[in-house]
């Protein structure tokens, strides 16, 4: 026994005499010490777990080719040879940048998609938004930054006029987005929200990949292969409509066709104007969709539309007179997307777009035909250095032919131009940590109607405040050439330009969003007349500045079953170009914009209602009795509209709307006669919506082996 006892206590000895001992301390990159780092030798089981203090310490016997670890939730594992033995060892850790607690920059943006859960605003609203009818911009114009000008139909965002938004599909731009409408009639966005599945809604310091807008970009993205077999019937008020989408391996095709006649409605609905043949249009589109490999997909989209309508327009000064008018409209729209992770840090994507859109509109003797050509094509790649350094570059080629003819009691008279524009990017994103981010980019492009190039830096910055709450700013310069009727008149004009600053705040909390912004937006090279008596010739001097601060709020928890938002704008805005004698509002601003929107879901009547509120304050016009330019100021607008979708059963729907409830005549400027009379007085009319109020009825039926699929999320 005794000789037993002395053996255990030589190989303990031994043993003991074979290890050594490794400590260290554990810290942020800041220096802050970390508490429950796991550190341990590669390889094996001897290690040990850091202190309030960050410190760890443990013994081992291994000896060959040490390299020590630490690990810990929220930082970038660290790895360590060890060179030698008995060092007091510093290991300092890289916070890792988690997409689930990273900050995000948001300044101007309102990003909507089903898989972000960030959003704002997702895609199902713009179809459950009541007076929205099913129109992208429609239900745009429920959020703040943007102004309601009921008359055009169109999105004007922070002093800005309709034509300073432009809308990209897949990355890929829209050439004549809008349908045609009626004088002084609202048009509507014609693409359907049904195919997109998520979108970026930028009311300034937009990124250096989009360029050619002024003040906001709308950025769409389609939706990717469908999952399973159906078809969808409407039956509705104004049309019908069949689609139909069939999924395969790896992919789908899906195609669509409306007809739409408001003959049937105007008869039932008396309408403010003197309708000969009411709108009818017929539109068709196809989408395919194939993965590629398990990173890549491919996407098509065709939109093709034809559209007519004819009606008479009362004489200003002898309202017994009428003037024929015709608007007629053929389109066409291709668009081809692919994207693709080539590595783990390399991804390419890209398209192209091609557009045609054949306008023709008269009133009497006079007309105006136009046939617009468009393209685009880009190239885009991204690298992934790692989670706190990305960066984007890439090219592409616009290019936009517009021949115009207008003919009067002297003869035709034929105008046209033909435009190539290049543009470079790069753009890079940097994560200093999960709570501070930094995005810059510079974007060149050339014009060669002018044979100028451009140069606009864009740059923005966010930093989280709390677990929920973060700051951003942003800074942007930005160009676009004139309407296209300057260019026609004058070719080699110079483009306009606009400089954005932006300051936000916005805390999210599961349910609940809120977001207050600042902004100032300073205009330079705008187009000026010569003179205002001759609008053919031109200067680019032209200024002007806009400001003022958004708020928005969205709940969709604290009532069961019920979401709504509200939001408020405050604009300031003055411009001295085209005919201004001098700087003034525009007639499109409005001070004050209000919106109020609300959904909830009945489980008793198996119904989803919605309601929505807005208001804007009175809009300046140029009333040609005063001597005061743009004295006049219309009254305020108001508007309560109102839905209901009824689930008759799991894949029929009966769906209502009706739009200005209250009936109000809401006034959206006046015209005038080109002459006065023999006292030196002008004649004038109102300009006012069709109709007091529009009524919709529709009943949706799909037909798939999944009961569990219907149409309630497009209404």
């Amino acid at each position: 026994m005794r000789t037993l006892i002395v053996l255990l206590l030589s190989i303990g000895t031994f043993t003991a005499l074979g290890q050594f001992t490794i400590s260290g301390v554990v810290t942020e990159k800041s220096g802050e010490p970390l508490l429950g780092v796991n550190v341990y030798l590669k390889g094996t089981y001897d290690g040990a777990t850091t202190d309030i203090d960050g410190k760890f310490s443990f013994s081992t016997s291994e000896t060959d080719s040490l390299v020590l670890i630490a690990s810990f939730i929220g930082f970038h594992e660290a790895e360590l040879p060890l060179e030698s033995k008995g060092q007091e060892l510093t290991i300092a850790l890289k916070e890792e940048v988690s997409i689930l607690n990273a900050v995000v920059i948001t300044a101007g943006s309102f990003n909507a998609s089903d898989e972000n859960k960030r959003e704002v605003m997702k895609p199902l609203d713009i179809v459950t938004t009541a007076g929205a009818t099913a129109d992208i911009p429609g239900a745009l114009n429920t959020l703040p930054g943007t102004q309601t000008v009921g008359e055009t139909g169109r999105l004007f965002v922070r002093g800005g006029d309709g034509r300073e938004t432009k809308t990209f599909i897949d990355g890929m731009l829209v050439h004549s987005e809008y349908g045609p409408a009626a004088p002084s009639t609202p048009s509507r966005s014609r693409f359907s929200p049904f195919m997109f599945k998520g979108m970026s809604f930028s009311t300034g310091g937009y990124s250096a990949e989009y360029g050619q807008a002024l003040s906001s970009a709308l950025i769409l993205q389609s939706k990717d292969v469908a999952e399973a077999n159906r078809t969808d019937i409407s039956l509705m008020s104004v049309g019908a409509d069949i689609s139909a989408t069939r999924a395969f391996a790896n992919g789908s095709v899906a195609g669509k066709v409306q007809y739409t006649n408001l003959t049937p409605y105007f008869e039932l609905a008396p309408q403010n104007l003197n309708w000969d043949k009411a709108p009818t249009s017929l539109d068709g589109n196809f989408a395919y969709r194939l993965k590629t490999s398990k990173t890549g997909l491919l996407k098509f989209y065709t939109n093709l539309s034809t559209s007519r309508m004819e009606l008479f327009e009362s004489d200003i000064v002898n309202p017994e007179v009428d003037h024929p008018v015709k608007v007629s409209n053929d389109y066409g729209h291709f668009n081809a997307s692919y994207r693709e992770l080539i590595t783990d840090k390399w991804g390419i994507r890209g398209g192209l777009s091609l557009t045609q859109s054949d306008d023709f509109a008269s009133i009497s003797t006079n007309s105006r035909a136009q046939q617009l050509r468009g393209g685009h094509v880009k190239v885009v790649a991204d690298y992934q250095h790692s989670d706190r350094l990305a960066i984007l570059f890439g090219s592409e080629l616009f290019k936009r032919n517009l021949d115009q003819t207008l003919t009067d009691v002297n003869g035709p008279f034929d105008q046209d131009f033909d435009e190539t524009l290049t543009a470079s990017f790069v753009e890079t994103e940097v994560f200093a940590s999960s709570a501070l981010a930094f995005k810059g980019g510079l974007r060149m492009e050339h014009n060669d109607l002018n044979s100028q190039t451009t140069l606009t830096p864009r740059f923005s910055t966010a930093y989280k405040t709390g677990v929920n709450s973060q700051i951003s700013l942003a800074y942007g310069q930005f160009y676009q050439t004139p309407q296209n009727q300057i260019i026609l008149t004058n070719p080699g004009a110079n483009p306009e330009m606009a400089q954005h600053y932006i300051a936000n705040y916005q805390w999210v909390k599961e349910g609940h969003s809120f977001r207050v912004e600042a902004y100032e937006k300073r205009y330079s090279d705008l187009v000026k007349y010569s003179s205002i008596y001759d609008p053919t010739t031109f200067q680019f001097d032209g200024n002007g500045h806009a400001r003022g601060i958004d708020f928005f709020w969205r709940d969709n928890k604290t009532f069961k079953n019920m979401d709504y938002w509200v939001s408020y704008s405050f604009l300031q805005t003055e411009r001295e170009h085209r005919d201004f004698p001098g700087s003034f509002t525009p007639a499109f601003a409005s001070a004050h914009n209000f919106s109020f929107v609300m959904k909830k879901f009945i489980e008793d009547i198996k119904s989803q209602i919605g309601v929505t509120y807005s208001f804007a304050s009175g809009r300046p016009y140029n009333d040609l009795n005063s001597e005061q330019f743009l004295g006049g100021k219309t009254p305020a607008y108001h508007d309560l509209s109102f839905n209901i979708s009824y689930l008759y059963s799991s894949q029929i729907i009966v769906h209502a709307m009706v739009n200005n409830v209250l009936g109000i005549n809401n006034i959206f400027g006046y015209e005038y006669a080109d002459q006065p009379n023999e006292t030196g007085f002008y004649a004038s009319k109102a300009i006012t919506p069709p109709a007091r109020r529009f009524v919709f009825l529709g009943v949706f039926i799909t037909l798939s082996k999944n009961k569990g699929i219907n149409q309630l999320p497009n209404l």
